[in-house]
């Protein structure tokens, strides 16, 4: 009975562990990141300061360190404002139509820099499947000036991955804000497994100077 109870006691410490992950907080290239893992799976995000058209993007980082495949989508990310507020991720193929229609090269050269500060600037960040790395050839190669500019939101979008055990990826969420900050408030994904409940962004993650991305 006594060896029964004390498994019994490991395993509800290690369920209470696990309802209370929190969010680790860094910054690196002027960018604040959190992090947080639920079932080996870890997500890592930050607000970017450049705005596309009516979206706020953030950058997202998955990496499955579970055993099993993993389903990432952008739909699966929110922005919940402290007004209560809920705010989903837009398709990326409704940011890139959007793009094939009314885009230009000016739109994304921004966006692509501050992107590529942060992938190629952040010790944490690798990808291994379809990230930004392995989509961005893909632009190179169109022609008009509105493809050109809907062929690199395509590069930078996070879309719908399948990561198998040991995998990772990256890429760009789009949220529909009108141009205006995320605000006060916090991210939180919902797969169809695990709920990753981030810190408050009190500004709504706005860049800050003068970082160094810390030991973990």
């Amino acid at each position: 009975m006594k060896r029964l109870l004390g498994v019994c006691g490991l395993a509800l410490t290690a369920l209470c562990l696990r309802a209370h992950a929190q969010a680790i907080e860094y910054e690196s290239n002027g960018l604040k990141y959190q992090t947080l893992t639920k079932s080996g799976v870890t997500i890592m995000f930050a607000v970017l300061p450049s705005h596309l058209h009516q979206y706020t993007t953030i950058q997202v980082a998955v990496s499955n360190g579970s055993e099993g495949p993993y389903v990432i989508r952008p739909e699966d990310f929110t922005y919940v404002r402290d007004t209560n507020v809920t705010i989903r991720a837009t398709p990326a193929r409704t940011v890139i139509a959007m793009l094939q229609q009314k885009g230009s090269g000016s739109d994304v050269i921004k966006l692509v820099g501050s992107y590529e500060a942060g992938v190629y600037g952040n010790l944490h960040l690798r990808s291994t499947t379809n990230g930004y790395e392995q989509r961005r050839l893909a632009a190179l190669s169109m022609g008009s000036t509105k493809l050109k500019a809907a062929a690199t939101a395509s590069a930078l979008a996070l879309v719908q991955t399948k990561l198998a055990p040991g995998e990772s990826t990256d890429g760009a969420v789009f949220f529909p804000t009108e141009g205006k900050p995320l605000g006060p408030g916090r991210v939180v994904v919902r797969t169809n497994t695990d709920v990753f409940e981030f810190n408050p962004e009190q500004s709504g993650g706005h860049a800050v100077p003068n970082s160094d991305v810390p030991a973990r």
